[in-house]
Formats: structure tokens, C-alpha cells, sequence
């Protein structure tokens, strides 16, 4: 005691002496994401109701792969269902419509709520930024403290205070695999894509780096993906898992990569079921998933056994979309008109137009303009160019204005192509879509506006000085310690904004200006 048992992507069981906790299990056997996403490896050799044997479930979003409605239905009654408290009602109001009659519970940032009475406590560390509702748990379990991060992209600062609060880090697992629609779903040519997708790879394998480096945890796992994609619309995105060239690591190329370039930091990479003592540091691996591996596992048998199996599955979860009747235009205006009228900053901010290919019966292109002075939605003329192009079904995105999905359900789906011009992201239209509540998107906009300058710092690149903030204007990152800078640039490690140090403009993001100044 404790101990440590992975239950397959981000999904951990904590057995402390007194208590057994969940954090983000995904077991559902339809997946998740419209049936898009699956678990890679399998876990569902893994006993359910042993599994969800729990007194308390942590779940860190409300990303499909995270917060499963499937688990959450199964858990005892008694089982106690712990969130991070998020600016917005969004993740909130969906866990408690799945939790039922068991409770649940929000913790507020950096606050010790106890597990048991015998000392053992969880935390939740959020992103700085508002803009994104993921966090960390920081677990201490009979006096060993076990940093999950999930998605959350901590700062180094936070990773150090995370350390500090719980008198050392037993086991710090760390997401190195960021599964999301850029590149992948955007339409890029080959040549660009494979750049593109091993830039995002590296970064992402720096990133995790960077952390551990602060921390020195007793243990560092890479974890939390990739997923896999056996629906034929997207069974050919599994290009992404090949270990040399895909977009996404799996955890052995990580902690091989991860080992080489931090040989003194002790690393594992763990499987479901595969469990480690705290005390110990002794591994147990479990016998079903020893037979994997991810070297080999990307062959086409495994995956066409595995979609075979999950084919009736995926099956019904396409039912749940049928073709949407002919009020799907009005639907689409009526939503974005309600959007547009949330927040006067963000859609400043977004200050394009973003074009919408519906494809499918009673589909159509429509064009929503953003802009300071307001909102338009109509139909697509061929005389506007558009700045965002996004494609997709009228099943799915009829799916987003009834209510049944998320628009992040459906982006992070993949069932989508994007494309934009000039190529740069634009954090405000992805924050709106998502968040699509007045609540958070206020937030964003005091952290944005309220940010103290005052401290700053000194950097070099091509034999000239520059001053700037020390903190990120995008999400708030130590730029001491969490950047780097090359050729008259500096690139942020948390999100990878990066800053021409001339003009302080960010050149691949809408983002505040750096507001350097090149020193004489």
C-alpha cells in the first residue's frame, strides 16, 4: 500500500489503506466521440464491477475520453464523483445529469479535500488560462503524492508547487500524446502534414520534458493515449499511430524518447491492468495486456479484430444521428445568432468569416461573420473568401444544435475537414464554440484583460536583447523556464504560440501581443 493500477488511457485506480479511488476511467465499449475514438489498447478484458469498486471517481473535463457517462451510470451508489470547479455550468450540468442520485462533488483549485482520516487528500490544478477547463489531480495517498495530469497543460511553476504541497512525487503521469483535430482533420498536402504532425510530436515530448525535469518525481509515466479508429469514416486516421512518422506517440515510443533524453529520471510505460507499488516501486504487469504490443499492434489484424468486434456497437451510436429535416439552416442561424450575442470580446477577437460546408440532405454552405459591430449568418457567395472552412454531415452537426453533442465532441471526433487561410489558429472561435456560455467566456476575458506586465524579463536571440513579460499573454506560461527561443523568435512550450520578438505579434495564433521591446 498504495498502489498505482492503470486502467488504459488516462483511466488510473488509486488503492490507498483506506480508501479506493478512480481518476478519468473510459470503459464504455462504444468508445467515444460519435463512436470515433477507441480505447489502444483494449482494456475491456478488465473486470467492471471490480473496477468500479470505488468510493470516489475524479474526473478531470468533460472530454468524452475522460468523463465517461458509461462508468459513471455503473459506479455503486455510494461512490462519490469529484470535479474541478470550472468558471462555466457546462461540465457541471452534464456530470450530474449522467451521475443520478450519487453525489457530486467541485473542489476549487489548490484546495486539500481529504479521501479518508488518516491524512490522505486530492487537489485539483487547473490550467491558468480560463480558456481551458482541463486540470491535474495532485493525490496524496497515505503519504505518497501522485500527480495526474490528464490533459492539462500545467506550468512549470504549477508542477513545482504540485511537488512542494505534497512533500515529493511518488508518480507524476504525464498526456504525450495530443490527439486533436490539427493537423490531422485540416487539408494540408503530405509533405506539409508529416511536418506539421512531427513538429506537434516533438513539442508535445518537450513539453513533458520540461515538467519532469522541475519535478524529479520517484516515477514518470507517459500516458493518456493514443486512441484508436475503427469506424470506416475515420479508420484511416490510424495512420497516426505509426511509431515512427504518426502525429501521435504511444506511450513506449515516449518513454523511450522521454529515457534518452533524461537518462537519470527513472520512466515506465504501463498497460491496462499493469499496476505499481508506491512503496516498493515493484511493477505487476497484467497477463492479457502483456501480449500487446505497440510496436506491432498497428498491423491490420489487430485493428480489423478489434473493429469487428466493436462493429455493432459503433452501429448503434450512428442511429442516435439520423438526417436532419429541412429546419436545419434556421437551427444553425438561430444557434450562432444566440453565440454571437454572448460576448462582445470574443467575437472581436474571432473577427472573421467562417464558412460551413454541411454535406447530406438538407445540408448547404453558410457563411457566419464575425465582427466587432456584430454577427451575419447567411448562405456562402462565391465572392467571400473565407478565413475558416469547415466540412462536415448535417447528421453531426444537427447533432451539436439539439443539444446532443458538444461542439468539441464532434470537432475532436474527426468526423470533420478544415481548412484555413492564412494558416493560423484562432483560439477564440474553438473557446466560443466550446464554452458557448456568457459565464466563462467573461472569465476569459478578465483573465485576458487583467494581466499584470509588470514583470519581466531579459532574452537574447541573434545577437540582440529583448524585453519581455515573463508570463505568456496566451495562458499565462513562465517564459523563463518554458520557452524557446531561436532566430528572432520565442516560442511558448505550453501551447506553442510563438512570438516574433521584433513586433511581440504571435505568428500562428490570434493571441495579445507579446509587447517586447528590443533593448539597445
Amino acid at each position: 500500500m498504495p498502489t498505482v493500477t492503470f486502467l488504459g488511457h488516462a483511466g488510473l485506480a488509486v488503492q490507498g489503506a483506506a480508501f479506493r479511488l478512480l481518476a478519468d476511467p473510459w470503459l464504455a465499449p462504444t468508445g467515444a466521440f460519435l463512436g470515433a475514438w477507441h480505447q489502444y489498447p483494449r482494456n475491456d478484458h478488465l473486470g467492471v464491477p471490480a473496477v468500479l469498486d470505488a468510493d470516489w471517481v475524479a474526473v478531470s473535463h468533460e472530454h468524452l475520453d475522460h468523463f465517461d457517462p458509461w462508468v459513471i451510470e455503473r459506479l455503486p451508489e455510494r461512490t462519490r464523483i469529484l470535479i474541478p470547479g470550472y468558471p462555466g455550468p457546462a461540465f457541471r450540468e452534464r456530470m450530474l445529469a449522467a451521475a443520478g442520485s450519487r453525489q457530486v462533488i467541485e473542489i476549487g483549485a489548490w484546495e486539500k479535500f481529504p479521501l479518508d482520516n488518516r491524512g490522505s487528500w486530492i487537489t485539483v490544478i487547473p490550467e491558468l488560462s480560463p480558456m481551458c477547463h482541463d486540470a491535474a489531480f495532485l493525490v496524496v495517498a497515505d503519504g505518497h503524492g501522485i500527480l495526474h495530469c490528464n490533459d492539462a497543460r500545467l506550468t512549470a511553476a504549477q508542477a513545482r508547487r504540485a511537488k512542494h504541497l505534497a512533500g515529493g512525487l511518488s508518480l507524476m503521469a504525464l498526456q504525450t500524446s495530443g490527439a486533436s483535430w490539427h493537423p490531422i482533420c485540416y487539408e494540408y498536402p503530405p509533405e506539409e502534414m508529416a511536418k506539421v504532425s512531427m513538429d506537434k510530436r516533438i513539442a508535445k515530448l518537450r513539453a513533458a520534458q520540461r515538467l519532469v525535469r522541475q519535478t524529479e518525481p520517484d516515477l514518470a509515466v507517459p500516458f493518456a493515449g493514443p486512441p484508436c479508429f475503427l469506424d470506416p469514416e475515420v479508420h484511416h486516421l490510424n495512420w497516426v499511430l505509426d511509431q515512427e512518422d504518426g502525429a501521435f506517440c504511444d506511450p513506449e515510443v515516449s518513454a523511450g524518447w522521454l529515457r534518452e533524453h533524461l537518462p537519470n529520471q527513472r520512466w515506465e510505460s504501463f498497460k491496462p491492468g499493469d499496476a505499481v507499488d508506491l512503496v516498493t516501486g515493484e511493477v505487476t504487469r497484467d497477463p492479457v495486456s502483456a501480449r500487446f504490443s505497440f510496436a506491432d499492434a498497428f498491423r491490420p489484424g489487430y485493428l480489423e479484430r478489434y473493429a469487428a468486434d466493436r462493429a455493432e456497437l459503433i452501429e448503434g451510436e450512428m442511429a442516435g444521428y439520423p438526417i436532419p429535416d429541412a429546419g436545419l439552416f434556421d437551427r444553425f442561424r438561430n444557434h450562432f445568432e444566440f453565440l454571437g450575442g454572448l460576448s462582445d470580446y470574443f467575437r472581436g477577437q474571432i473577427n472573421m468569416i467562417v464558412r460551413f460546408e454541411i454535406t447530406g440532405p438538407n445540408g448547404g454552405t453558410w457563411d457566419v461573420d464575425f465582427s466587432p459591430e456584430g454577427l451575419k449568418v447567411g448562405e456562402a457567395s462565391a465572392s467571400v473568401r473565407p478565413h475558416y472552412r469547415i466540412t462536415t454531415a448535417g447528421r453531426w452537426l444537427d447533432g451539436v444544435l439539439t443539444g446532443k453533442l458538444a461542439w468539441e465532441d464532434l470537432l475532436i471526433s474527426m468526423r470533420l475537414s478544415l481548412y484555413r487561410d492564412p494558416d493560423v489558429y484562432n483560439d477564440y472561435l474553438v473557446g466560443l464554440l466550446k464554452h458557448a456560455n456568457a459565464m466563462a467566456l467573461d472569465a476569459v476575458e478578465a483573465y485576458e484583460t487583467g494581466r499584470d506586465e509588470r514583470e519581466r524579463i531579459t532574452v537574447r536571440s541573434a545577437g540582440h536583447s529583448y524585453d519581455i513579460p515573463r508570463y505568456c499573454p496566451h495562458a499565462g506560461e513562465d517564459l523563463s523556464v518554458g520557452a524557446v527561443i531561436d532566430n528572432g523568435r520565442l516560442r511558448c512550450l505550453a501551447h506553442n504560440f510563438t512570438f516574433d520578438l521584433a513586433s511581440g505579434e504571435c505568428v500562428n495564433a490570434r493571441s495579445a501581443n507579446l509587447t517586447s521591446r528590443k533593448l539597445p
